[in-house]
């Protein structure tokens, strides 16, 4: 589905991705791990086109470097930055709304994809009315996961979800993303993360990153796509 093919990114004269090279398969979950600054932010933004690049990167078969940043969600890429990002004057269904109102979706579909993240976040349909600006950080990286599923019916980006979670969040985000894959087997799921224990039992396939490299590439024994509950992370990375 997704393919990086020694892909590389210069930042303010810093090389930060060197030749990396993977690939997401179709349905599948991965994690990429890595320390603070090795590059997995830089990775999440280079796929929605937030970067400039050289080498290989591929979704769908489709050459995605081609394709300008504004449309890549578009081809059902979702993205919800470790940042969130809401835009605090609008109301949490506002907010979750805004991709599918900005991708010119119809009444119909919008409606129908609005339904889907009420489904798999249940609590999000009790703040749809509140301001954005009101919830508390582990809600808002609840809403920013319901605004990623109104475009991402084919792959979703999850960069550092359960950073600064407790324990009781980090629980609801793992259920909620248990109801997704339950409901959408197809799709794919990358999640960025720090601690490289945290999601062990929680993605098919890892990734460990370091200085923008690829350095081993595990797959779960037996992997399926049941996702156990993770602890809370209280790291991040902004790289």
């Amino acid at each position: 589905m997704l393919s990086f093919d020694k892909v590389n990114v210069t930042i303010a004269g810093v090389h930060v991705l060197r030749q990396l090279s993977f690939t997401i398969a179709h349905g599948a979950t991965c994690a990429l791990i890595g320390h603070n600054g090795a590059g997995k932010t830089t990775t999440v933004r280079t796929i929605m086109g937030f970067t400039e690049m050289t080498g290989g990167l591929t979704f769908n078969a489709e050459n995605l470097a081609k394709v300008p940043p504004h449309l890549r969600p578009g081809l059902g890429i979702g993205y919800a930055p470790e940042d969130r990002r809401l835009f605090s004057a609008f109301t949490v269904e506002e907010n979750v709304l805004l991709p599918a109102r900005v991708g010119k979706l119809s009444a119909a579909e919008t409606a129908r994809r609005l339904e889907r993240a009420y489904m798999v976040m249940p609590e999000l349909k009790e703040l749809a009315p509140r301001p954005a600006g009101s919830v508390s950080g582990g809600q808002g990286k609840m809403v920013a996961l319901g605004r990623a599923l109104m475009l991402g019916t084919k792959f979703v980006i999850l960069d550092e979800p359960f950073q600064g979670l407790a324990p009781v969040l980090a629980q609801r985000y793992a259920e909620a993303l248990r109801r997704l894959r339950a409901h959408d087997p197809d799709i794919a799921i990358l999640i960025t993360e720090s601690n490289p224990k945290l999601l062990e039992a929680f993605a098919d396939t890892t990734l460990t990153i370091e200085r923008g490299e690829i350095l081993s590439t595990k797959k779960r024994d037996g992997a399926s796509h049941i996702m156990a509950a993770p602890a809370a992370s209280h790291t991040g990375d902004r790289t």
